[in-house]
């Protein structure tokens, strides 16, 4: 059992939509990553991913409206909800979903990350 310094494991990295694993529990992961730019339209057919914004603020993009979504705020997509994350400057994202989560959930993309790294 060790504590983990959320700024810490952000300086570890530079990537944009490139999630890295950084605890487990109760088969859920907890993941840092950092958006920059939209994402690919995507959803999870059997996850619900929850988005915490630790820096900066991004907009959580659904077919029928935009949520805003600012530091210290979160927002939980359930599954089935076809949405993408758009960041005008970079943001750092903590997510929580299921171990099965793949960021671009059903659809293949350059972006997808099949077997997140853990740091």
């Amino acid at each position: 059992m060790e504590k983990v310094n959320l700024a810490e494991k952000f300086a570890l990295f530079s990537t944009h939509w490139d999630p890295k694993i950084v605890g487990e529990l109760n088969g859920q992961q907890v993941k840092l990553v950092k958006f920059a730019g939209p994402f690919v339209w995507h959803r999870h057919e059997r996850e619900d991913e929850l988005f915490l914004v630790v820096r900066g603020a991004f907009d959580l993009e659904l077919r029928e409206r935009t949520i805003h979504v600012s530091e210290g705020e979160f927002v939980i997509v359930p599954r089935g909800v076809e949405h993408r994350s758009v960041a005008e400057d970079e943001v750092h994202v903590l997510l929580f979903e299921p171990a099965s989560t793949r960021n671009t959930g059903d659809v293949d993309d350059a972006r997808t990350v099949a077997a997140p790294e853990r740091i």
